[in-house]
C-alpha cells in the first residue's frame, strides 16, 4: 500500500491510512501514541499546543514572511513586489494574527464590502494577496480552503475619458514655456501621448537608445513574463511630431556627460514616485489656474495615444502582448466610424 504523503507533518507525526481516508497520531518520547484524528490541519495545531509551540503558526502575519521568501516572490517584477508591499498594510491591520485556516468567506466578504468600502478596486488587490497567503498555507498543511475564491471582487470601472487634445496641448505648452524641470515634466508628457510608452518603460530612457539616423528609439516593453520578460524590445518610429520634440530635449542638455533623456535636476533619471509626485503637484496647479478644463492622470496619455492612433490611422497601435487589452482598456474614442454597404 502506497504511503500517505509526509508534506505538511511534524517531526515524530505519523500518517496511516485507514480505509475511510488518513488518520494522524504523535509520537511522545517514551511514551504511547497519540491519536490526532483525521484532520491534518488540526492534528498539526493539536502537537503544536502539546510542545507549547504553537505561536503564529499558520497566521497571515507570518505567511506574509514566509511569502515574501517564496521562489513566486523572487520571479515577481520589482513593481510588482512593491505593490503587494503597499497592499500588505491595511491588509495585516485586519488579519495579521488571524490563521489562515479560521477565515471564511463571510470575513473576506466584509473586509471588501464594508472595511475597505472607501477603497475598492485597492481592496481587490488586497484580497489577491489574501488569496496568494492562504494558498501558501495550503500547501503548507496549515489550511485545508481557500475562502478568497468564494467570494466575488469587487466591480471595477475602467476610466472611460481620454485628454481632450486642447488639454493636453494647453499642459504640455504651458510647461514647456517655464523651462527648468517643469519642461522637462511637460515634455515627458508629450513623449508618452506621442509614443504610448508606459512611464516604467521611459523614465530611465537615455541618449544611446534613441537612433537619430535610422529613425528609431529602441525600449524594452514591461509586464512581460516568464520568458518574455526583459526581452521584448519596441522599436519606435520617430515621426516629425518625435523628432521635434527630441530637438527640444537635446536644446535642454546642459551636461553632454548626463544619459537620461528626462533627467531630474541631479542629472539622474526621474525615480517613479518623484516622478509621480511632481506631475500631480503640476497638474493641481493647471487645474486652480484654469490651464486646463479637467485633469487628467500620467496614465490616460497612454489612452490618449490609442485613441488619436487609431483616428489618424484607422486602427489601434501595437501596445499590449493581447491587443485585447488594448482595445479594452485604453481605447476611449468617442465617434465610430464604418462603413455602410
Amino acid at each position: 500500500m502506497k504511503k500517505p504523503h509526509r508534506d505538511g507533518l511534524l517531526p515524530r507525526m505519523e500518517a496511516i491510512v485507514r480505509k475511510k481516508g488518513i488518520s494522524y497520531r504523535y509520537h511522545p518520547i517514551g511514551a504511547k501514541p497519540v491519536s490526532l484524528g483525521m484532520d491534518k490541519v488540526e492534528a498539526v495545531r493539536k502537537v503544536l499546543n502539546m510542545l507549547g509551540a504553537a505561536g503564529d503558526l499558520g497566521t497571515i502575519g507570518r505567511l506574509w514572511e514566509q511569502f515574501k521568501e517564496t521562489s513566486q516572490w523572487k520571479r515577481y517584477a520589482p513593481d510588482t513586489r512593491k505593490d503587494y508591499e503597499q497592499c500588505a498594510g491595511p491588509l495585516l491591520a485586519v488579519f495579521s494574527d488571524a490563521r489562515a485556516s479560521d477565515i471564511e468567506a463571510p470575513d473576506v466578504a466584509r473586509y471588501l464590502r464594508i472595511e475597505r468600502k472607501d477603497a475598492p478596486v485597492r481592496a481587490n488587490r488586497e484580497a489577491a494577496l489574501l488569496s496568494n497567503l492562504i494558498g501558501l498555507a495550503i500547501e503548507r498543511g496549515e489550511a485545508k480552503a481557500n475562502p478568497c475564491r468564494e467570494v466575488r471582487r469587487n466591480e471595477e470601472q475602467p476610466r472611460t475619458e481620454a485628454p481632450e487634445p486642447e488639454d493636453f496641448d494647453g499642459f504640455s505648452l504651458w510647461l514647456t514655456q517655464q523651462g527648468g524641470q517643469r519642461a522637462v515634466i511637460g515634455m515627458a508628457a508629450e513623449y508618452a501621448a506621442l509614443a504610448g510608452n508606459r512611464k516604467v518603460e521611459f523614465l530611465d530612457l537615455s541618449w544611446p537608445q534613441i537612433d537619430e539616423v535610422s529613425g528609431y528609439i529602441r525600449i524594452k516593453r514591461a509586464k512581460q513574463r516568464g520568458k518574455k520578460r526583459g526581452e521584448v524590445i519596441e522599436q519606435i518610429e520617430m515621426t516629425p511630431r518625435i523628432r521635434e520634440l527630441i530637438g527640444r530635449l537635446k536644446a535642454l542638455r546642459e551636461d553632454k556627460e548626463c544619459l537620461y533623456v528626462f533627467r531630474n535636476r541631479f542629472g539622474n533619471a526621474y525615480t517613479r514616485n518623484g516622478f509621480k509626485a511632481m506631475f500631480g503637484k503640476l497638474m493641481d496647479e493647471a487645474v486652480k489656474l484654469k490651464k486646463i478644463s479637467r485633469r487628467f492622470t500620467f496614465h490616460d496619455l497612454r489612452a490618449y495615444h490609442v485613441t488619436q492612433h487609431k483616428q489618424e490611422r484607422g486602427h489601434l497601435p501595437d501596445l499590449h502582448a493581447n491587443p485585447a487589452t488594448t482595445a479594452r482598456v485604453y481605447d476611449r474614442s468617442k465617434i465610430v466610424k464604418r462603413r455602410g454597404l
